[in-house]
C-alpha cells in the first residue's frame, strides 16, 4: 500500500506562486507514475499534470501548461507541483495520485490518493 501526503496549500494572492509537495511512503516511490489532480467547489475532480517514475516524461492539462511544473525527487520520495501566475480559478483542493503505469494524456483517475491540500487564490 502506498500512502501519499500532500502539503503546501494555503491562501495566496492572484499572480503569486506556490509549490505543493506530496510525500509517498510504504512502497517504492520511483516505481509509480505520479499525477496531480484538483477539485474546485461544486465541480468534479480534474487532472492537472502527470510524470513518469523516471521524470523522463510529463504531461499537462491545458489549464496547467505553461504555468505549472510537475517534478519529483525519488531520493526523497517526493512529488512537487510548482504553480506560477496563480488565478482565482485555480482555487481548489489539490490531490496527488499514483499509478503503476504512465500514460501520456489526461488521467481519468489514480490507484492511490492523498488526502488533499487546499489552495485558495484570492485578493
Amino acid at each position: 500500500q502506498l500512502q501519499l501526503t500532500e502539503s503546501g496549500g494555503g491562501l495566496v494572492q492572484p499572480g503569486d506562486s506556490a509549490t505543493l509537495t506530496c510525500v509517498g511512503t510504504g512502497r517504492t516511490f520511483r516505481g509509480y507514475a505520479m499525477a496531480w489532480f484538483r477539485q474546485a467547489p461544486g465541480l468534479e475532480r480534474e487532472f492537472v499534470a502527470a510524470i513518469t517514475g523516471s521524470s523522463r516524461e510529463s504531461y499537462y492539462s491545458d489549464s496547467a501548461r505553461g504555468r505549472f511544473t510537475i517534478s519529483r525527487d525519488n531520493t526523497k520520495n517526493t512529488l512537487y507541483l510548482e504553480m506560477n501566475s496563480l488565478k482565482p480559478e485555480d482555487t481548489a483542493i489539490y490531490y496527488c495520485g499514483a499509478r503503476n503505469y504512465y500514460t501520456s494524456g489526461t488521467w481519468p483517475g489514480a490507484d492511490y490518493w492523498g488526502q488533499g491540500t487546499q489552495v485558495t487564490v484570492s485578493a
